[in-house]
């Protein structure tokens, strides 16, 4: 697909296309944030957020070191910082999403 054909189907068209679904890291970061809510251990994170447990080691590591998720044992829960962070990201997604 030629870059004309992406401008003109818009941001949302030809380029979802093109990544063919593949997540943002931040859109990756979200979404364990929202699995580990309840708590919940790092088994279930994998299997709901479709990550393996090489990566999703990685993204609790960062996700804890950032005091956006805690580590309660066998349990991952996220923070009060985590749940703030997670309301501004809902905010700004809202902000910025593209109607068609």
């Amino acid at each position: 697909m030629s870059l004309e054909e992406t401008i003109k189907d818009g941001p949302q068209g030809s380029l979802k296309t093109l990544l063919k679904g593949r997540r943002s890291k931040l859109e990756i970061m979200v979404e364990v944030l929202s699995i580990a809510r309840g708590g919940v251990g790092k088994t279930e994170i994998v299997y709901k957020a479709n990550l393996n447990f090489k990566r999703v080691k990685r993204y609790l590591s960062y996700l804890e070191e950032k005091g956006l998720i805690e580590n309660a044992g066998l349990e991952y829960k996220t923070t009060e910082k985590g749940e703030e962070f997670l309301r501004d990201y809902q905010k700004m997604n809202e902000l910025l999403s593209f109607e068609r």
